[in-house]
Protein backbone atom coordinates (compact mmCIF):
# COMPACT_ATOMS: atom_id res chain seq x y z
CA UNK A 1 0.00 0.00 0.00
CA UNK A 2 2.87 2.37 0.77
CA UNK A 3 4.01 1.95 -2.83
CA UNK A 4 0.73 3.32 -4.17
CA UNK A 5 0.64 6.09 -1.59
CA UNK A 6 4.20 7.08 -2.48
CA UNK A 7 3.34 7.03 -6.19
CA UNK A 8 0.36 9.32 -5.55
CA UNK A 9 2.49 11.73 -3.53
CA UNK A 10 5.12 11.93 -6.28
CA UNK A 11 2.32 12.35 -8.84
CA UNK A 12 0.84 15.25 -6.87
CA UNK A 13 4.20 17.01 -6.62
CA UNK A 14 4.90 16.52 -10.33
CA UNK A 15 1.41 17.79 -11.19
CA UNK A 16 1.88 20.94 -9.11
CA UNK A 17 5.22 21.58 -10.83
CA UNK A 18 3.59 21.09 -14.25
CA UNK A 19 0.79 23.53 -13.39
CA UNK A 20 3.28 26.25 -12.43
CA UNK A 21 5.56 25.74 -15.45
CA UNK A 22 2.63 25.50 -17.88
CA UNK A 23 1.12 28.61 -16.38
CA UNK A 24 4.31 30.52 -17.07
CA UNK A 25 4.44 29.19 -20.65
CA UNK A 26 0.80 30.16 -21.18
CA UNK A 27 1.53 33.70 -19.98
CA UNK A 28 4.39 33.87 -22.50
CA UNK A 29 2.03 32.83 -25.32
CA UNK A 30 -0.52 35.45 -24.25
CA UNK A 31 2.11 38.19 -24.01
CA UNK A 32 3.48 37.23 -27.43
CA UNK A 33 0.15 38.18 -29.02
CA UNK A 34 0.66 40.64 -31.86
CA UNK A 35 -0.56 44.23 -31.28
CA UNK A 36 -3.44 43.71 -33.74
CA UNK A 37 -4.78 40.86 -31.62
CA UNK A 38 -3.67 37.97 -33.83
CA UNK A 39 -1.94 35.27 -31.80
CA UNK A 40 1.75 34.80 -32.52
CA UNK A 41 1.25 31.02 -32.34
CA UNK A 42 -1.87 29.03 -32.95
CA UNK A 43 -3.27 26.10 -31.04
CA UNK A 44 -3.54 22.61 -32.43
CA UNK A 45 -5.33 19.33 -31.81
CA UNK A 46 -3.25 16.31 -30.83
CA UNK A 47 -4.05 12.65 -30.25
CA UNK A 48 -1.96 11.21 -27.44
CA UNK A 49 -1.69 7.52 -26.64
CA UNK A 50 -1.59 6.78 -22.94
CA UNK A 51 -0.28 3.80 -20.98
CA UNK A 52 -2.67 0.97 -20.17
CA UNK A 53 -4.80 2.00 -17.20
CA UNK A 54 -8.40 1.64 -16.16
CA UNK A 55 -11.10 4.20 -16.92
CA UNK A 56 -10.62 5.95 -13.57
CA UNK A 57 -6.92 6.46 -14.24
CA UNK A 58 -7.64 7.71 -17.76
CA UNK A 59 -10.24 10.16 -16.43
CA UNK A 60 -7.80 11.46 -13.82
CA UNK A 61 -5.13 11.82 -16.52
CA UNK A 62 -7.58 13.78 -18.68
CA UNK A 63 -8.43 16.04 -15.74
CA UNK A 64 -4.77 16.61 -14.89
CA UNK A 65 -4.04 17.55 -18.50
CA UNK A 66 -7.01 19.95 -18.57
CA UNK A 67 -6.01 21.53 -15.27
CA UNK A 68 -2.55 22.20 -16.65
CA UNK A 69 -2.71 25.64 -18.33
CA UNK A 70 -2.53 25.61 -22.10
CA UNK A 71 -4.04 22.15 -22.63
CA UNK A 72 -7.58 20.82 -22.68
CA UNK A 73 -8.76 17.23 -22.87
CA UNK A 74 -11.59 16.96 -25.40
CA UNK A 75 -12.07 13.19 -25.52
CA UNK A 76 -10.84 10.00 -23.88
CA UNK A 77 -10.89 6.95 -26.15
CA UNK A 78 -10.51 3.88 -23.93
CA UNK A 79 -10.60 1.47 -26.90
CA UNK A 80 -7.46 3.01 -28.40
CA UNK A 81 -5.97 4.38 -25.15
CA UNK A 82 -5.89 7.90 -26.61
CA UNK A 83 -6.63 11.39 -25.42
CA UNK A 84 -7.74 14.06 -27.87
CA UNK A 85 -6.22 17.32 -26.67
CA UNK A 86 -6.25 20.94 -27.68
CA UNK A 87 -2.84 22.49 -27.09
CA UNK A 88 -2.56 26.29 -27.03
CA UNK A 89 1.10 26.45 -28.09
CA UNK A 90 1.77 24.13 -31.01
CA UNK A 91 5.52 24.68 -30.63
CA UNK A 92 5.38 23.01 -27.20
CA UNK A 93 3.58 19.79 -28.17
CA UNK A 94 6.59 17.52 -27.76
CA UNK A 95 7.41 18.98 -24.33
CA UNK A 96 3.78 18.49 -23.29
CA UNK A 97 3.83 14.86 -24.48
CA UNK A 98 7.11 14.21 -22.66
CA UNK A 99 5.63 15.73 -19.50
CA UNK A 100 2.57 13.49 -19.63
CA UNK A 101 4.73 10.41 -20.13
CA UNK A 102 7.32 11.19 -17.44
CA UNK A 103 5.35 13.20 -14.88
CA UNK A 104 1.77 11.90 -14.95
CA UNK A 105 1.66 8.36 -16.37
CA UNK A 106 4.04 6.54 -13.99
CA UNK A 107 2.06 7.47 -10.87
CA UNK A 108 -1.28 6.79 -12.51
CA UNK A 109 -0.13 3.43 -13.85
CA UNK A 110 1.20 2.47 -10.41
CA UNK A 111 -2.29 2.99 -8.96
CA UNK A 112 -4.68 2.46 -11.88
CA UNK A 113 -2.63 0.43 -14.36
CA UNK A 114 -3.87 -2.67 -16.10
CA UNK A 115 -2.03 -5.26 -18.12
CA UNK A 116 -1.91 -4.53 -21.85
Amino acid sequence: MLGKLGALLVLLLRFLKAVVLSGLQTVQVILATAPGGAPARTGTFVRVRFAPMNATGAAILGCMVSLTPGTTTLDIDMDHHELLLHVLDETAVQDMLDGIRTDFEPGLVAVFGVTA
